[in-house]
C-alpha cells in the first residue's frame, strides 16, 4: 500500500479537518465513522475507490486497536504516507480525548441529567440507521462483483454472526483464509 497524493499542506490540513469533524460529530462507535470517512474520502474527494475502502476497512478490523483509529491510520498513510498517518490519528482521537476528560470529571451530572439522557437515547435510532447504510453499502459491493465465493461468504458470515453469535474476528479470518485458499 503506498501513498498516492504528495503531503502537501492542503491535503494534510483536509484529512485532519475531516478526521477531527468526524470524530468530534459521530456517535456510534467504529462503523459509524467508517461510513462517514467512506463518503468523505471515496464519494465527496475521491482520493480513494470503494473497493480500496472495503480492504482498508477489512485491515483496519482485523488489526488490535479502536477500528475507527486503524481506518483512519491506514487512509492517512494511503493518501499521504507517514505524515498523513500521523495527522488522521491526530485528527480522530483528539475529539473522543477531549470529550471524554469533560464528561469523566463530571460523570455524575451526565448520568443523572434527564436531558442527557434522551439525547443519548434518541441518538441510537441514528446510529443504528447508519450502521445499516454501512452494512448495505458494503453488501452491495460484494454482490455487485458477481463472485460465487464472495456472495457465498457473506451469505456464511451474515448467518454465523446474526444466527449463531459467532465471534466475528474468526469470521474475518475464516473469511480471510477461505478466500486466500480457493481464489
Amino acid at each position: 500500500m503506498e501513498a498516492s497524493k504528495k503531503a502537501d499542506g492542503h491535503t494534510l490540513w483536509t484529512l485532519f479537518k475531516t478526521c477531527f469533524v468526524i470524530s468530534a460529530c459521530t456517535f456510534g462507535g467504529g462503523m459509524v465513522i467508517i461510513s462517514m470517512l467512506q463518503k468523505k474520502f471515496v464519494e465527496e474527494l475521491k482520493w480513494i475507490g470503494q473497493e480500496e475502502v472495503m480492504d482498508l476497512v477489512a485491515i483496519a478490523q482485523s488489526c488490535p486497536g479502536v477500528m475507527a483509529v486503524n481506518t483512519s491510520i491506514i487512509i492517512g498513510y494511503r493518501i499521504a504516507g507517514v505524515v498523513g498517518a500521523l495527522i488522521t490519528v491526530a485528527g480522530t482521537i483528539l475529539p473522543p480525548m477531549v470529550i471524554l476528560t469533560i464528561v469523566s470529571a463530571c460523570y455524575v451530572q451526565f448520568r443523572q441529567n434527564r436531558i442527557i439522557a434522551l439525547l443519548l437515547k434518541g441518538m441510537q435510532a441514528g446510529v443504528a440507521a447508519v450502521m445499516i447504510n454501512v452494512t448495505i453499502t458494503m453488501a452491495k459491493s460484494v454482490i455487485k462483483d458477481k463472485k460465487l465465493l464472495s456472495i457465498l461468504m457473506l451469505a456464511a458470515a451474515s448467518v454465523a454472526v446474526l444466527v449463531f453469535d459467532a465471534d466475528i474476528i474468526l469470521v474475518i479470518l475464516v473469511c480471510g483464509i477461505i478466500s486466500g485458499v480457493l481464489s
